[in-house]
């Protein structure tokens, strides 16, 4: 049985949405000590849109792949379902990931929550 499945292996060596939003409207960062994984979400919210969304991530290929996915899962969504995005449903749409690598899906929900409460601070709304 392969370690990765093959969306592992496909976000993990074609990431999607990888960059920087000069005008983000949201940004967030988390990390990982114990690992050392970090990841970097920038939003650009128009009308409770995520008309736009880009990550930086230093880390293992599990990371760099939880990030694609949630960026390509929450892009062009309203707020209100990108708020109830789990680590879990980041996993499951990347076919699974090994239990010793499910902290990288957690590091992507994180790093989205955070944009989001950026997003929240900067625009004076309570989502």
């Amino acid at each position: 049985m392969a370690l990765y499945s093959e969306k592992v292996m496909d976000h993990f060596r074609n990431p999607r949405n990888v960059g920087v939003i000069e005008d983000a409207n949201g940004i967030g960062e988390v990390g990982n000590a114990k690992c050392g994984d970090i990841m970097k979400m920038y939003l650009k919210i128009e009308d409770d849109i995520v008309k736009d969304v880009k990550f930086e991530t230093f880390g293992c290929g599990s990371a760099i792949a939880s990030s694609s996915m949630a960026t390509e899962l929450i892009k062009g969504q309203p707020v209100s379902e990108v708020e109830k995005l789990t680590n879990k449903a980041v996993a499951e749409a990347l076919d699974g990931l090994p239990d010793y690598k499910m902290h990288c899906s957690v590091l992507a929900e994180e790093a989205i929550q955070s944009a989001l409460e950026d997003y929240r601070k900067r625009s004076g709304k309570d989502i």
